[in-house]
């Protein structure tokens, strides 16, 4: 298995509450991985602490490793802007910036110094095709973003996210505001895009994580109590509390 990501060991603080209690794991190359467990057990937690956006955050304090191809994401010195650059987020809610969709998906290269108009076209082309947006938006790409479908504005995110190439991509509950056919559609996109990037996904759907992960952690109080093969951990957990939560019977 190549491994893309390795946690080690890590630990996070808001003040004097520990919300992550040493978890450990890791994230193969190429597959989607999916984290699931009650509200507040820590899970975006976890997948915001592997781009550091908890470094936003004044009491929050992170203990332990994150290896980025075998590179501690966390060592002193870190280009932060970098990791992310290497590490894109998609957030629950579509986030679209107030301008056109074609200016949304350029966001990143502009500020990344790419000026050349032609090549900016060529890569907001291919980009919106690869998160299967292009056929619905290729005459409308300078309209705002903000009048696109709920739908339409999550996939223009991960577009945008993708746009400046990273390797993992990380997506926090990016359906929970969908209607089931944008769901499907985004579904479709990730198992298409796995191909390239590895993407780390939370998701309080179970059936969502069956559908489209390859592997899955169950979290509960700011461990990973169970963290296997998709298909092995729903249908024969090794763990009771695994058991009775992919059955319904908590949480």
């Amino acid at each position: 298995m190549n491994t893309k990501l390795a946690i080690r060991n890590i630990r996070l603080s808001y003040g004097k509450q520990e919300v992550l209690k040493g978890i450990s794991m890791d994230i193969p190359a190429n597959q989607i991985v999916a984290l699931i467990g009650p509200s507040g057990c820590g899970k975006s937690t976890l997948l915001r602490a592997m781009n550091r956006m908890h470094d936003l955050s004044p009491t929050a304090r992170v203990q332990g490793d994150i290896l980025l191809d075998g590179e501690n994401i966390y060592a002193p010195g870190t280009d932060v802007v970098a990791i992310r650059r290497k590490i894109g987020m998609v957030f629950q809610k579509p986030n679209p910036f107030p301008k056109s969709i074609f200016d949304n998906v350029a966001y990143g290269l502009k500020i990344n110094g790419e000026r050349n108009r032609k090549r900016l076209q060529e890569i907001v082309e291919r980009t919106l095709r690869s998160s299967y947006l292009w056929e619905e938006v290729k005459d409308h790409l300078y309209k705002s973003a903000l009048e696109l479908s709920g739908g339409q504005q999550q996939r223009l995110c991960i577009a945008r996210a993708v746009a400046v190439t990273p390797q993992v991509l990380l997506m926090d509950e990016p359906c929970s505001a969908l209607d089931p056919i944008s769901t499907a559609r985004v579904e479709e996109l990730m198992l298409e895009l796995k191909k390239d990037y590895t993407i780390v996904i939370v998701t309080h759907n179970m059936q969502q994580a069956q559908r489209v992960a390859d592997r899955t952690a169950f979290m509960y109080l700011g461990e990973v109590i169970e963290y296997n093969d998709t298909a092995q951990l729903f249908n024969q957990p090794q763990q009771e509390l695994t058991a009775n939560y992919v059955s319904g019977t908590f949480g």
